[in-house]
C-alpha cells in the first residue's frame, strides 16, 4: 500500500458512479474496509450499528438478481433503513420520468440511492441534479463499479495482490458494463489486462485503453493468472454476432479438458448468471480453479464497504 493510500481515511467522491471517477487511494480504501467487513458478517452475530440513521433507497430499472440481493443484504448488515423499488411494479410504466420517480423517492427523505438503469450516464446525470448520494449498480452497457470492486477484491484475497497480475477479461465485451469498469479498477491498481472474444463482440478501438487484445482463448489463459469470464448478453444483442451458441462454445468456451492442457493454473471468475455449457462448463464453473461463490460472497462485504464510506463523506 502507497503512503498516499496510508493516510487516505475518506473517499475523494461522494458519488460511486464509476471506477473511472475513483482514485487508486479510493479503491485501496474501499478493498481494506471491505476486508474489516468480511470479518463482520463471518461472525455469529452480523450486523453493525454503522448506518442506523442512513434511509437507503433501491431503484432497480432493470432485472437483477445478484446485485439487488448483495446490496439489501449489504444494507441490512449496516442496520440502514431500506425501501426498494422496481420498475416493473412503478409508476414508470404510467409513463412518469426518472427525475420524477426519482425526486418522489427523494420526497420521503432518503439519504442514498443505489440504482440501476438501462441508460448509460444515468446515475452521473442524478449525482449532479440531486442532494442524495448515488450508487451506481449498472447502467447499460457502461459501467458497473461495485462489481469491478468485489472482483478486485477476490483476486487479491485468492493471489494475495492484484498489482503485477495479468487478468483476461473473456467473452461478450461489447455489451458488457463489467468489462469497462473492470478495466480500469484492475489498471488503477497496476494490474496487466487482455480482452479476448470474437471480434464482432470486442469494441473499436478499445486498445486505446491500454488493453491487450485477442481472439484465441487458449493464448489468453496461457497469458494470464485469472480469467474473468462473461456472459454471452443475447439480451441486449440486435443483430447476430455469431452463427450459434454451440459454435461459441467450442471456440471461446472453457473446460475442463482446455484448463487441464496448460502448463499452469488459471484463477476462474464469473459475475454471473452463467449460460452453463457456453461460456463456462460446469466442471469449471465448480471446480477447483472456480473463485465464482467466493465473489458472491465478497460482493456483500464491498458494497457494506463502499455504503459505510460513502456515508461518512455525505455527513
Amino acid at each position: 500500500m502507497t503512503q498516499s493510500t496510508q493516510k487516505s481515511s475518506s473517499l475523494s467522491t461522494r458519488h460511486l458512479t464509476g471506477i473511472k471517477e475513483l482514485t487508486p487511494a479510493d479503491i485501496e480504501l474501499i478493498l481494506t474496509t471491505a476486508a474489516q467487513f468480511k470479518e463482520v458478517i463471518n461472525r455469529s452475530i452480523k450486523k453493525v450499528p454503522s448506518l442506523r440513521d442512513i434511509t437507503i433507497a433501491n431503484a432497480f430499472f432493470e432485472n437483477s438478481t445478484r446485485t439487488r440481493l448483495s446490496f439489501e443484504l449489504a444494507e441490512k448488515r449496516l442496520s440502514a433503513d431500506t425501501l426498494s423499488f422496481t420498475a416493473s411494479s412503478s409508476s414508470v410504466k404510467k409513463g412518469e420520468t426518472l427525475s420524477d420517480t426519482i425526486n418522489n423517492i427523494l420526497a420521503m427523505k432518503v439519504d442514498m440511492v443505489v440504482m440501476r438503469h438501462s441508460s448509460p450516464g444515468a446515475p452521473h446525470f442524478l449525482a449532479k441534479t440531486t442532494k442524495a448520494q448515488i450508487i451506481n449498480a449498472g447502467d447499460g452497457t457502461h459501467e458497473h463499479p461495485t462489481q469491478a470492486l468485489l472482483d478486485a477484491f477476490s483476486i487479491q484475497e485468492k493471489l494475495g495482490e492484484v498489482g503485477g497480475k495479468k487478468v483476461a477479461i473473456i467473452g461478450d465485451i461489447l455489451h458488457s458494463r463489467v468489462a469497462l469498469s473492470n478495466i480500469f479498477c484492475l489498471q488503477k491498481l497496476g494490474a496487466e489486462v487482455m480482452v479476448c472474444g470474437p471480434s464482432t463482440l470486442i469494441p473499436r478501438h478499445i486498445d486505446k485503453l491500454g488493453v491487450k487484445v485477442g481472439h484465441n482463448v487458449k493464448e489468453a489463459l496461457e497469458w494470464a493468472d485469472v480469467a474473468n469470464v462473461l456472459r454471452i448478453q443475447l439480451e441486449r444483442q440486435q443483430i447476430q454476432y455469431f452463427p450459434s451458441l454451440r459454435e461459441y462454445s467450442l471456440y471461446f468456451g472453457i473446460n475442463d479438458k482446455l484448463l487441464q492442457s496448460l502448463d499452469k493454473e488459471v484463477v476462474i471468475m464469473h459475475p454471473g448468471p452463467i449460460n452453463r455449457g457456453v461460456e463456462l462448463d460446469s466442471d469449471v464453473a465448480d471446480g477447483k480453479h472456480s473463485i465464482i461463490l467466493d465473489q458472491v460472497e465478497n460482493g456483500v462485504a464491498v458494497r457494506m464497504a463502499v455504503l459505510y464510506l460513502l456515508a461518512e463523506r455525505g455527513q
